[in-house]
């Protein structure tokens, strides 16, 4: 049922975000992980129209907010107002009060704003004049960022970073997709032949459904020593969370259902670990002076660090 539905849902989604079939999965593995998603990439790709996309498909309140040098703190979490009818403040919703929110270009306002969804991101609430008020169920943040030193940029803060359970980068299509992509807009927006598939309460029952599905000590431990080892690396100067180590776990998971699977072997937390890892590393000097990035570190460490192997108990955690 879950898979059957998960290739309509990406079937849905391929109408309109032609030629990056593995972006697509990625997108929709941490959505049932429950996580944020952070696009990074090149203006004009692609990156808004995925979230689109992804908001038709499975049927979730969308709301979109874009960043810009000016836009406020009460933009996204809300904001009280007096009503002179009634003699009370009256609380209004931001842009959070919704399913799947698309924080667009985030990296392009302030500090102050950017935190604005900290607490959105991890307490799925937001608090305003003392009072909290939940968001809906399921609540998840797709933002879109260009990379630094595009003009009017600046980067986020690790803690905002370290919120996003994963960083994709979705690239340029192929000269094939790209003729796909001017045919299909030739008389109408694709955007509009998507049917829904999918509804709120379904993506809570997977999300909730992961915490059933079998990890063996065996990989636990194998996924902690990958995180362990990113802190004792050479060229780190701030390795994986205990928060990132979650992130890990649950993206594993995810991993492991949409392979037909109802416990998690090495493979799902090898598929994982570099989108979910990377932009929680913050390098030294001495690696960007070399060339090496945050995935060079996390293949090399993918390589240093033996999985176990016993394929007997992964399925007895």
């Amino acid at each position: 049922m879950i898979l059957e539905q998960s290739e309509h849902i990406i079937h849905e989604v391929k109408k309109v975000f032609i030629g990056k079939d593995d972006t697509i999965r990625r997108v929709l593995t941490t959505i049932y992980a429950g996580g944020h998603i952070l696009l990074e990439d090149c203006p004009g790709v692609g990156k808004t129209t995925l979230a689109l996309a992804f908001s038709r498909a499975l049927g979730l309140d969308y709301r979109r907010i874009q960043f810009t040098t000016d836009t406020l703190p009460s933009d996204i979490t809300g904001f009280t107002m007096y009503n002179t009818q009634t003699g009370k403040f009256e609380y209004r919703s931001g842009a959070t009060n919704c399913n799947l929110l698309l924080a667009d270009e985030i990296n392009r306002t302030s500090p102050k704003t950017q935190s604005a969804l900290l607490e959105a991101m991890e307490e799925r609430s937001v608090t305003v004049d003392g009072v909290t008020h939940r968001l809906p169920n399921p609540f998840i943040c797709i933002a879109t960022q260009n990379p630094i030193g595009t003009s009017g940029t600046q980067a986020l803060p690790e803690s905002q970073m370290d919120r996003f359970m994963v960083r994709l980068s979705i690239g340029y299509p192929s000269d094939e997709d790209q003729l796909k992509i001017l045919r299909t807009r030739k008389y109408t927006n694709p955007l509009d032949n998507i049917q829904v598939v999918s509804g709120a309460e379904n993506i809570v029952d997977i999300q909730n459904y992961l915490s059933t599905m079998t990890m063996s000590d065996e990989v636990l431990y194998y996924l902690i020593h990958l995180c362990e080892a990113t802190r004792q690396d050479a060229m780190v100067d701030l390795g994986v969370s205990p928060r990132g180590v979650l992130a890990l776990t649950q993206m594993a998971r995810a991993h492991a259902m949409l392979e037909e699977r109802s416990y998690v072997i090495p493979e799902d937390v090898q598929a994982t670990f570099e989108d979910v890892c990377a932009h929680r590393l913050i390098l030294k000097p001495q690696a960007r002076v070399e060339g090496v990035t945050e995935r060079d570190v996390l293949q090399k460490i993918l390589a240093q660090v033996k999985p176990p192997s016993a394929p007997k108990r992964w399925n007895h955690g």
